[in-house]
């Protein structure tokens, strides 16, 4: 069972602004995601990114490893 996480802090929106700081394309970054295990299409990235759809807990997780950086960052938008 993965948990949901309410937006409520804009995760979706600092997901997007870490993922085009490092020169990845949605699509670039849902490839990560699938080989590292993360069952997550790009039509889901795109919901998460507008905030329109909750993040599973093992999604935040891939993210941000694949994304490299912190659970702040993505969560409070706090620079890394």
């Amino acid at each position: 069972m993965n948990d949901k996480i309410k937006q409520d802090t804009r995760i979706g929106e600092n997901i997007r602004r870490i993922r085009k700081a490092r020169k990845l394309g949605q699509t670039d970054l849902v490839r990560i995601l699938q080989i590292n295990g993360c069952e997550i299409t790009r039509e889901c990235l795109v919901k998460i990114e507008r905030c329109t759809q909750h993040i599973q807990s093992s999604q935040l997780r891939a993210i941000k490893n694949a994304l490299n950086t912190t659970y702040d960052a993505l969560i409070d938008g706090t620079d890394e």
